[in-house]
């Protein structure tokens, strides 16, 4: 045996042994991880990690003089997949052969040996193909081709080349068994990721579904997505029907970019991205949407250096789960607030029908609407015929306050002229509208709606607030429905007024009727220090309806109590006492005074009246400093001065004789 020969074979023992001892000891406790193979399904994606394998074994250390051999790796197949050139010039011209041999090979599967015939000049090159077996089945996943010169060959080239061979496949096994605990890691990493997220957005769900209150579940989302990316820049835009004082979440904007994210995220409903000019920032919008609709949107805002990897899943399922907490937690609220609506409206209705007086309904109405709406300033117009325009009945703007109001002009006249609710959220940049109350209060927010009673319009009530954007639209629907109960509250108030008109009024003459009058002097004896009774009497009236009929004396009577009502003060009472006796009282006047009324009456009533008649009148006063007189002994007094006149002639005012005697007959 030669030198050369002896040293390729003690170089050959030393390879066995490195691959002998990287293979492991059997008593190794990752032992279970060899046992794993690649099997025949693997092969047609094995290529890469053939290749990778390949190179990283040309890297170890191989025997000095093997170091000048082509090499060459092929798949199951027998195809080239990669070579390296020991020279740097051949492998490729010997690909086809080693692919023919690789064929032989497969067909035997032992190692094939051949002579180059290409290129002519390497003669003597000896080319070999060795194939690489799995190592639980024995399948071959792989070849080896080499190329060596002939002397090296004889000289137990072959050799080495096999051993090498084992070499290489040890090599594949361990890049293989690395490659199966990188997978293997990144299950197990990938499985703890998930468990942390899936625990982490189980307690995120639990908290906020803990959560009733809106603004709670909008803070718990915000808090744990800032938790997940704590140097992302975060914000929360909502829409109008809904305030919060949560510095990050502010209204949504009613314009938005062509391109914004939070526009297309909103709109869609889906999530959208958007990467900056750079390339390194990201862009997010993620709506906030339950069943009912899209509440708002969260837009993100990172830098791709520091949040490489953003999960659009996880945080689709946060905004999935806060929009549905959030929908939640505004139906709970709404099914409160219409509790509330419903007790306020029942509190409302209670209060206004405690009194039937049209002043105290609409000041009850004021205050409880005030409160209910938390407004800057309340406003309700009423329809006043007599001074033809909508009065300011309750205003808490004292400037405005019992002001008239053309209908048609200012939003509460268009309001009652066209019959029809209003809601403004910025009046500043609204054209063609202009208000006297807007303008002088400073108030941006408006609702207001039509006051109608019993079917008719008769005023308008305004809420405003110094906000914009303030009042929401169930706001806006529940003053609707408040204004329906103040309406039928004011209708009953009129009607009650109305029917105490007719009851106690005369429907012949339209003065009072004898029960009011007896009722009003009985309170004005209680709070005044003084009054007088005027008792008038027509003359002769039985021969005045003999002469003319009843007709005309009813015509006569009407005619008297004109006289006496437009002769009289406005708090003065004037009723019909019974028959032709007509009545007057004249509070805080004394006997004197109610002397030149009582004259003014009979000498108008001579003047004006067409048959002409004439009164008679009978006075009676009372005094504090008098004893308690009662209605009946007034009464009595004056009816005793109204006989005195009709015994002295008629046409005469008399004096009650316990005051005075004097008479004043007809000139």
């Amino acid at each position: 045996m030669s030198e050369q020969e002896a040293c390729v074979q003690k170089d050959t023992r030393m390879l066995l042994q490195d691959t002998m001892q990287s293979s492991g000891d059997p008593g190794d406790p990752a032992a279970w991880l060899r046992e794993t193979d690649i099997v025949s399904y693997d092969f047609p994606y094995a290529g890469q990690l053939l290749a990778e394998s390949f190179r990283e074994w040309r890297g170890l250390n191989v025997p000095p003089f093997a170091k000048l051999w082509d090499w060459c790796v092929l798949n199951y197949k027998g195809k080239w997949i990669e070579a390296a050139d020991g020279t740097g010039a051949q492998s490729g011209l010997w690909r086809a052969e080693w692919e023919k041999g690789a064929a032989g090979s497969l067909d035997s599967r032992e190692p094939v040996t051949f002579a180059a015939e290409v290129p002519a000049d390497s003669s003597g090159m000896q080319l070999l193909v060795i194939p690489v077996f799995t190592r639980s089945k024995g399948e071959i996943f792989a070849l080896l081709g080499c190329a060596m010169p002939a002397e090296q060959y004889e000289l137990g080239g072959r050799h080495t080349a096999e051993a090498m061979a084992i070499h290489y496949q040890t090599c594949f096994y361990r890049r293989f068994e690395h490659v199966f605990v990188s997978d293997l890691a990144g299950v197990h990493q990938h499985a703890e990721r998930e468990s942390s997220r899936r625990s982490l957005l189980f307690q995120i769900v639990q908290r906020m579904h803990d959560n009733i209150d809106v603004n709670a579940v909008l803070t718990e989302v915000i808090d744990s997505i800032s938790a997940m990316y704590p140097g992302a820049r975060l914000e929360l835009f909502m829409s109008q029907d809904h305030r919060s004082t949560h510095p990050q979440v502010k209204p949504l904007p009613l314009r938005w970019g062509q391109d914004d994210v939070c526009a297309k995220a909103f709109k869609d409903g889906r999530v959208t991205l958007h990467a900056g000019r750079d390339n390194n920032s990201v862009e997010i919008g993620l709506p906030l949407g339950g069943k009912q609709g899209i509440y708002g949107v969260f837009h993100m805002m990172l830098d791709k250096p520091s949040f490489p990897d953003v999960d659009l899943r996880f945080l689709t399922m946060i905004a999935d789960t806060a929009g549905t907490a959030f929908e939640n937690a505004k139906l709970y609220e709404r099914s409160n607030q219409l509790i509330r609506e419903l007790r306020m409206m029942s509190e409302l209705t209670q209060r206004l029908n405690q009194s039937l007086r049209l002043g105290d309904i609409f000041q009850y109405a004021f205050e409880e609407l005030l409160e209910m709406f938390g407004a800057d300033y309340c406003c309700i117009l009423h329809l006043n015929e007599e001074k033809g325009g909508l009065e300011a009945i309750a205003c808490n703007f004292p400037p405005l306050r019992g002001e008239i109001i053309e209908t048609g002009k200012g939003l509460g006249g268009q309001v009652y002229a066209l019959g029809e609710p209003l809601i403004l959220s910025e009046y500043r940049n609204t054209a063609g509208v202009s208000s006297r109350l807007m303008t002088a209060t400073e108030s941006q927010s408006v609702i207001a709606t039509p006051l109608n009673v019993g079917g008719e319009i008769r005023g308008a009530i305004m809420l405003t607030h110094r906000e914009p954007h303030y009042f929401s639209y169930d706001s806006f629907r529940l003053l609707q429905a408040m204004a329906g109960h103040i309406g039928l509250a004011v209708g009953n108030a009129r009607l009650h007024a109305e029917v105490r008109y007719l009851a106690n009024r005369d429907s012949l003459t339209g003065l009072y009727a004898r029960h009011y009058l007896d009722e009003e002097i009985k309170e004005r004896q209680t709070k005044d220090f003084c009054g007088t009774l005027v008792v008038v009497d027509i003359d002769q009236f039985k021969m005045v309806n003999d002469t003319y009929g009843h007709q005309k004396g009813d015509k006569i009577l009407k005619q008297v109590s004109e006289i006496v009502k437009s002769s009289i003060r406005q708090g003065d009472i004037a009723a019909r006492w019974g028959g032709e006796e007509l009545a007057v009282y004249l509070p805080q006047l004394g006997i004197q005074q109610a002397q030149f009324v009582a004259e003014r009456i009979r000498k108008r009533v001579m003047g004006e009246t067409e048959p002409r008649v004439t009164v008679s009148c009978g006075i009676a006063e009372w005094s504090w400093t008098d004893e308690r007189i009662s209605v009946e002994s007034l009464f009595y007094r004056a009816d005793m001065a109204l006989y005195e006149a009709k015994n002295n002639g008629r046409n005469l005012v008399v004096i009650d004789g316990k005051n005075s005697d004097v008479s004043i007959k007809n000139p």
